[in-house]
């Protein structure tokens, strides 16, 4: 078998393993616990975190048909990769369909999160900016002190 086929499709998996360890866990919520919009949540007083967390449920109940078919899609990437003849066009295809299932989910998620902070209170929305600062790699500045 040629050497580059091979480390290629080696690289292939590796990219596809992480891809969908990534997308359980940003499925599940337990991904980049404290640095995402989502995981912001957790941060909010009880009252609205209840209503924050309900509304993402409803997004992922409502997208179930899109997360199945990009799951499905990655399946058929990786069995596409364990062919002994590479089919790059439609391994390309699959993935561009995961892809775009992932994008589809996310943007409903955040379109939530839009409606979410417009009716919150200030201080949901700093909570929320906190985490978008941190996720951009950048600190919040410290949190005012009252006295």
């Amino acid at each position: 078998m040629n050497p580059r086929l091979v480390a290629a499709s080696l690289v292939l998996n590796v990219f596809l393993i992480g891809a969908v360890a990534g997308g359980a866990g940003w499925l599940i919520g337990k991904s980049n616990l404290g640095y995402s919009l989502e995981s912001a949540g957790g941060r909010l007083p009880t009252a609205d975190r209840k209503i924050f967390r309900q509304a993402l449920r409803e997004v992922r109940r409502e997208s179930r048909d899109v997360i199945l078919d990009g799951q499905a899609a990655r399946r058929e990437a990786a069995n596409l990769l364990q062919q002994p003849t590479l089919n790059t066009a439609a391994l390309a295809a699959a993935l561009e369909r995961a892809r775009n299932a992932d994008v589809t989910v996310r943007t409903r998620l955040e379109q939530r999160i839009i409606e979410f902070a417009a009716s919150g209170s200030p201080e949901d929305r700093q909570l929320l900016a906190d985490a978008l600062l941190r996720r951009a790699g950048r600190q919040p500045p410290p949190a005012k002190k009252s006295p």
